[in-house]
């Protein structure tokens, strides 16, 4: 194969900001440069989900071995983040929309 997909670019306000909040969320850390996060080694490759109703955003998936949708969004908001309270949610959603402190919307996957 020729191509792997060597990032994804998240537009924000303040890289330092965001990348504190994204380095703690999703326990990735910087090699040098504060603006590319680096994925722990034992983390899953990352899936491209292609949609044509949907915005663009991140889908954030738990170990359910060791937490709970409740937990994870429970422990976002700790670092900052916010539900989306206007979201429409789908009969039985299995997600929650959240955004970053900067405003990045993103979902909790369960």
């Amino acid at each position: 194969m020729a191509l792997t997909l060597g990032a994804i670019i998240l537009n924000v306000p303040k890289t330092g900001p965001a990348a504190e909040f994204w380095s703690q969320a999703l326990g990735f850390t910087t090699d040098g440069n504060p603006d590319f996060l680096i994925p722990p080694p034992s983390a899953a490759p990352t899936r491209l989900h292609l949609d044509e109703t949907d915005r663009t955003h991140l889908d954030l998936w738990f170990d359910h071995e060791s937490s709970t949708l409740e937990a994870e969004v429970d422990r976002l908001i700790a670092l900052g983040a916010e539900r989306v309270e206007d979201w429409p949610y789908p009969p039985n959603a299995d997600f929650v929309v959240l955004k970053s402190p900067d405003g990045t919307v993103f979902c909790i996957i369960d």
